[in-house]
């Protein structure tokens, strides 16, 4: 990998992260493009990958700079004092719900973390299936919300439910955002701040697999890996920033209709070019 490919890899990274069309997906087709996956040790490749995602949790820190303060403080300050759950701000109860959200994932994806991390995630024609597959429901939810519910209102249940919907971003194809959005969608969260519940709910999953994608990468990267990850690393949260402001403000008055039409056609394209 030479500097080029890692700021170009790091930029998809950044765009796709946070937009509901799997960053995941987007980096393997361009990493499969670019001959940059090897065959022998996918897991390099998920390492890779797990280590970008730290340029994009930096967006969401600086993004959501005054969350990231308030919700701890405000967590471990009313906590502390032992105030009932029901009494406490919306930041504490949001914080608990970040934390209930993040168990599914953290538990599952250590259970599948060989699998995860094999070669059948790495396949094209499972994105292209998890693109079409991820794109349906999203649309049934759409069809099925209520658009009744913002940050404040999102219920334990809520949370738990959202959290398991995140599990289906561990399959390359489904997208984290696309997967926690949907659930939102389900639980009638309104579709600005089910993104915006999901950025949140991110970032213990991503902060966990960067970290762990960095430890086991260790063995075998050099200084010029650790430049182009620095290089993909800062890209992804520039660009990565750029995203989630977008996709906030865009529905805040459009659908998601326009990313469900994308994955299907993305998702067809992929499967009709490996099997034609």
């Amino acid at each position: 990998m030479n500097i080029i490919e890692a700021l170009i890899l790091g930029i998809i990274q950044g765009l796709t992260e946070f937009i509901p069309i799997s960053s995941t997906a987007h980096l393997t087709i361009a990493g499969q493009f670019l001959g940059l996956i090897d065959a022998s040790h996918p897991e390099r490749w998920t390492s890779f990958i797990a280590m970008v995602q730290l340029g994009t949790l930096l967006a969401v820190f600086v993004y959501f700079r005054k969350e990231i303060i308030s919700i701890p403080t405000a967590f471990i300050e009313e906590n502390l004092k032992r105030i009932p759950f029901k009494s406490q701000s919306n930041d504490s109860r949001l914080g608990w719900m970040i934390i209930l959200g993040s168990i599914p994932v953290g538990v599952i994806g250590l259970l599948g973390k060989d699998f995860i991390e094999g070669s059948f995630t790495k396949s094209l024609n499972v994105i292209g299936i998890m693109l079409i597959a991820l794109a349906v429901l999203l649309f049934i939810a759409e069809k099925v919300a209520k658009f009744n519910k913002d940050t404040s209102k999102i219920t334990v249940l809520d949370a738990v439910i959202i959290g398991f919907f995140q599990c289906l971003a561990l399959i390359p194809g489904a997208s984290r955002s696309g997967s926690t959005i949907t659930g939102g969608l389900f639980r009638g969260v309104n579709r600005s701040d089910a993104a915006r519940f999901s950025f949140l709910l991110g970032i213990p999953a991503i902060l966990a697999s960067g970290l762990l994608g960095f430890s086991e990468a260790l063995e075998y990267v050099n200084s010029a890996d650790i430049i182009n990850i620095v290089i993909a690393g800062l890209s992804s949260a520039v660009s990565g920033y750029f995203a989630i402001d977008f996709l906030l403000k865009f529905l805040k008055t459009k659908s998601t209709l326009l990313f469900i039409i994308y994955r299907i056609i993305l998702g067809i394209v992929i499967l009709l070019i490996v099997n034609v």
